[in-house]
Order: C-alpha cells, then structure tokens, then sequence
C-alpha cells in the first residue's frame, strides 16, 4: 500500500481555465484508479484567485497577516469542500469532514482512503500543510502540482529563459526559493520555503509539476517518470 500526499494549487479551480469539469473529472477518475489499487491519498487544496481576491478586499482594513491569512484559510477550505463533494459524489471513500489540522488528518487517512484539506491556521501555507501532512503520515511523497512545468530558477513568466530543472536536491530548491520564513498573506512561490526546509530535514521527496495536465498528476502518483521536477535528498545528476 503507498501513501502520498498531494497539494493542488487554488490556481487549478480557476474559472478562467478551459475545461475545468473534464479537469476535476479526470482528476476524480485518477483517484478511483489510486484507491481502487489499495493506495491511500491525503489531499491539500490551495485557495487560489479567491483568498487573493479576498486578501486583497480586506488589505485596505486590515494590517495584520494574521488576520489576512486566515480569509485565505476560508477560501482553501472552500475549495477543499468542492473536491471533497465531488469525490463523494463519485462514489469514492472519502472522509466526511474538512479536517482543521494535520493530526486530524493523518487520523482520517487511517480511517478513509482519501481525505481532502485545506489550510489549517495562518503562517502556514497549503504547500507547507501538504509536506507536514505527508511527513506525519509517512507517505512515500508529496506531489506539489501548481501552473508551472517545473521548477525554475526565476519566474518564467518574468524571464522567459530561466533555466529549469529536471531533478533537485531540497538544498538547491531552498536556494531557489529563498530561507524558511512566512512570506506576507497572498503571495507565493512554487513550493513554500518553510515546507522545503521541513521536507529536507525529513528526506521527503518532492515532486513539483503543472497539474493543469492531470496525466502528470497521475505518473507521479503511479511513480512512474514524468515532467516536471523531482527533489530528493541525494538526486540524479
């Protein structure tokens, strides 16, 4: 039986994309395959256009980002809800609750096959509760699919020619990412940077990859190669 832990960035269920129901679709059928293969999921939604939108409307009122993250919080529990509904509705063994920590998690995971989160309390983001996730469940890794191919060394969307990465070591990705601190509510970076340093301290491989192509997700969760890049603690040269 394997055990991993995905985060799927609020980015993913953004109206704008094409396709987003044959994308949560295939998504669903995915897991039925995992589940139906004796595999057990956690699952860690990002809040997306809706906690920046949110953040953004209070922003103006409201100067602490504790208070910032926790409309953020709202909004991935929102979308965790419209996954967690939509597994069920499928007919796939799921936990029955949002749960509120990753304790409350991994207890579900041994109850459930599949259990859907979002984030949990503020200075933590939900690539970091997917790593802490997976590191208390065991899991054999923590799949971070975002809107990116890979991990770059810039944002391509600012320099088009950075270069990206096949394969990482978690010290070269924190490098990239910057040192193991909150960053201010609403912004992000391709993995969070507190998460990196925890996923190096465990020797949890990651696998970074552009889930808006859900067969990607599908290699990763397999095991099987696939493109994007794979951060472990000794990587392939």
């Amino acid at each position: 039986m394997t055990s991993i832990v995905a985060a799927l960035g609020g980015s993913l269920l953004r109206p704008e994309i094409d396709n987003k129901h044959v994308w949560l679709s295939d998504l669903i059928a995915i897991i039925r395959d995992r589940v139906t293969m004796g595999d057990r999921i956690g699952i860690v939604v990002g809040g997306g256009a809706p906690a920046r939108e949110g953040i953004a409307l209070a922003r103006p009122l409201i100067s602490d980002d504790y208070h910032l993250d926790k409309i953020g919080i709202a909004a991935t529990r929102l979308n965790a809800t419209i996954i967690r509904e939509a597994i069920s509705e499928a007919g796939i063994l799921v936990s029955g609750v949002i749960p509120s920590s990753v304790n409350e998690a991994v207890q579900l995971l041994e109850e459930k096959p599949v259990v859907v989160m979002g984030g949990t309390v503020p200075g933590h983001t939900t690539d970091a509760v997917a790593i802490r996730f997976a590191i208390a469940a065991s899991a054999d890794k923590c799949i971070i699919a975002t809107n990116v191919e890979r991990v770059y060394d810039e944002d391509p969307k600012i320099n088009p020619d950075t270069k990206s990465h096949k394969y990482l070591s978690h010290e070269e990705l924190q490098r990239i990412v910057g040192p193991a601190e909150h960053k201010e509510a609403g912004q992000s970076s391709v993995v969070d940077p507190i998460g990196v340093a925890e996923a190096s301290n465990a020797k949890l491989e990651l696998n970074v990859l552009d889930g808006r192509i859900t067969d990607r997700i599908r290699l990763a969760l397999e095991g099987s190669e696939f493109e994007g890049t794979v951060i472990s603690s000794e990587r392939d040269i």
